[in-house]
């Protein structure tokens, strides 16, 4: 009886073990918002001329990207706060579609311009280090909410 009892613990145990240990792909529907065209567009340029100021490459722009940095606007707006949930699921399906062998993100919230969002990232030194990234691709997703917060999401990868 202790032996049989040891091995369920066990398997209780492992189950528990595995359970916390893998993130759940988020299978919910959020409201679409509206997209801001003309910041995301003004993000993409000064992100590609800080690069290329300092002999980097350009990003190429990659709608596979794009489709999974709004849809994860669409959630932390959902939310109502930044995070980086669920990135490694939109990591591995950017991967598997494009066949990526790196991916990375950045987010931001409440900067009202492209400058301002990218002068918050380049004062930190984890986005700095994406920003500046050995990357080949990216999308950016600028989101606005019903009370005229902006949602930021740039997605890399190489």
């Amino acid at each position: 009886m202790k032996m049989k009892f040891n091995g369920l613990l066990l398997a209780f145990l492992l189950c528990i073990g595995v359970s916390c240990t893998e993130e759940t792909q988020d299978q919910s529907v959020y409201e679409v918002n509206q997209n801001a065209v003309q910041v995301e567009d003004a993000l993409l340029q000064v992100v590609n001329e800080h690069r290329t100021s300092l002999g980097f490459n350009a990003l190429e722009f990659s709608p596979v990207a794009y489709e999974y940095a709004n849809a994860h606007n669409d959630y932390m707006i959902a939310k109502g706060d930044l995070s980086h949930d669920h990135f490694s699921s939109r990591a591995s399906n950017i991967a598997s579609e494009t066949n990526a062998e790196y991916v990375s993100e950045n987010v931001a919230k409440d900067y009202p311009s492209a400058q301002e969002a990218f002068e918050g990232w380049l004062n930190s030194p984890n986005h700095r280090k994406t920003m500046e990234g050995e990357f080949t691709h990216t999308a950016v997703s600028v989101k606005v909410d019903e009370a005229g917060n902006y949602f930021y999401t740039q997605l890399f990868f190489r």
